[in-house]
């Protein structure tokens, strides 16, 4: 080898320890940076002439377990649902509260069960029809606040639906971005590893709202499908389309063109059912939050109060209702009719005719609702049949419960345990979906950055640095001892 080759061969190994230490170094500072992967310089030995003429740089490889990255997303996806629906049903069982907090609806209807029974004892007492009518007002307002608390949550579940998707299609169209700037710089023989590293990002962003499979293309480009099989980038990006809306009220739905959708290049897609490209990610629990569970929590609210409102409405309890009058308890100031029970327990009312507040009359509570003047005030009859009524055992005429026959008070508390086994099963779920996530986040970083492994390898470049100068020195000693024997 002659001195030239020498000289080549110990350049090109300060060159490669050089790049090994600047990749090192970024992978160090990267450490726990979210979406950097571990970069490894990867060498072999030139040749130049046939012969050997030192070492060359390859390319930088990203240390990627593709598999395991793609379970941490469906992971991460299950986990924000699971989360989600966790958090919504909590929301749903503290807005009916639990049976030992005074505001519960239980509470309440112990509470106006406890006022019809001590108003039978003394129906003269004027302070005692006003607790039969405060406890009834109070019931009938336990079931707006918990309607208003679910449409609430339905509202903000639609207004956090157009903002993911928003979010969805900005992400999809910068993924598109780095795939061209990524085939333009993997030609022209750039390193890609910070390209990369964003796109893994944008990708893991993606994968939280709406789960995807990643599929490698030519030329360091990927496609994204969702687990149904629905394109959301393969050369071009596809567009999601939605519509918000302002308020939500009980009645709305999808079945009725009250609320949007969601769409995929201009075509519809299911958001519920097997059939659905956006289930197990954020984007479909809100979808469940908002045209689900909420719909299926409000029906039972609308079934409780539809059994209230019943009980009340018989002319065979008070004689003074004409046929087809409203009872106690009215539907906005209407009787109630079994048609409109979607949304009832927002709009149940204690009768006018009753509440002074309103220009009725307290007398109306032991007298009867028809009443037009006040009869003996000893006669406690009518409000005891009215606590009869209230614990009887009756059949129920709504879908929103499994049938059978309970009290009021049953019905209650039928309401409020149902709202807690929700509660309790969707945290169970979200407990056992973070553990997986846990797992599986750890084990990626397991295959992360190993500080102490670079650091180790660190000396490695150090001691091949040094032999590399060391060459160096001594070929400049060689050249010189020339230069002086051909003076």
């Amino acid at each position: 080898m002659s001195i030239t080759s020498a000289l080549s061969s110990a350049l090109s190994g300060l060159a490669a320890t050089s790049r090994q230490a600047e990749i090192l170094s970024s992978n160090v500072a990267n450490a726990a940076t979210p979406g950097y992967a571990r970069r490894e310089v990867n060498l072999r030995a030139a040749i130049l002439g046939g012969s050997g003429q030192g070492v060359s740089i390859v390319g930088i490889t990203r240390d990627v377990d593709r598999f395991l990255l793609g379970e941490r997303r469906l992971a991460q996806a299950a986990g924000g649902d699971r989360a989600l629906r966790a958090q919504f049903l909590q929301r749903v069982e503290a807005a009916m509260g639990t049976a030992d907090k005074p505001g519960s609806l239980a509470a309440r209807v112990a509470a106006f069960d406890a006022a019809l029974l001590e108003a039978s004892a003394r129906p003269e007492s004027e302070a005692r029809l006003l607790t039969v009518a405060a406890t009834a007002e109070s019931l009938v307002q336990g079931l707006a606040e918990a309607t208003g608390e679910i449409q609430s949550a339905r509202a903000a579940a639609d207004r956090q639906i157009a903002e993911q998707v928003g979010r969805l299609n900005l992400a999809l169209q910068q993924v598109r971005q780095l795939n061209v700037e990524l085939q333009t710089c993997g030609g022209a023989g750039r390193d890609i590893s910070s390209l990369l590293d964003e796109r893994q990002r944008l990708v893991d962003q993606i994968a939280a709202i709406v789960p995807v499979r990643e599929i490698p293309r030519a030329q360091d480009q990927i496609a994204l499908f969702t687990a149904g099989g629905v394109a959301l980038l393969d050369g071009s990006a596809a567009v999601l389309g939605f519509t918000a809306v302002h308020t939500v009220t009980p009645e709305m739905s999808q079945a009725l063109s009250g609320l949007s959708g969601i769409s995929i290049n201009g075509r519809q897609y299911d958001t519920a059912g097997p059939g659905s490209p956006i289930l197990g990610g954020t984007l479909g629990a809100l979808f469940a939050i908002r045209d689900e569970l909420a719909v299926t929590a409000q029906a039972r609210l609308d079934a409780f109060a539809r059994d209230l409102a019943e009980r009340f409405a018989d002319s065979g309890l008070d004689p003074t209702l004409t046929p087809g009058a409203a009872g106690l308890f009215t539907d906005m100031g209407t009787p109630f009719l079994p048609a409109n029970e979607t949304g009832l327990a927002g709009r149940l009312k204690l009768n006018a005719l009753v509440d002074p507040s309103r220009g009725g009359a307290l007398f109306r509570l032991r007298d009867g609702i028809g009443a037009t003047v006040e009869g003996p005030p000893g006669n406690g009859a009518l409000l005891a049949a009215m606590h009869d009524r209230l614990n009887a055992v009756r059949p129920l005429a709504s879908p929103g419960f499994a049938s059978g026959s309970r009290s009021l008070a049953s019905l209650a508390a039928d309401l409020i345990s149902d709202a807690s086994a929700r509660r309790l099963s969707a945290q169970s779920e979200q407990t056992f979906a973070s553990a997986r996530l846990t797992a599986l986040t750890d084990l990626e970083a397991q295959n992360g950055i190993d500080t102490d492994r670079e650091m180790q390898t660190l000396l490695t470049i150090e001691k091949n640095y040094a032999a590399n100068a060391r060459v160096l020195q001594t070929l400049s000693d060689m050249i010189d001892r020339l230069l002086e024997l051909g003076r």
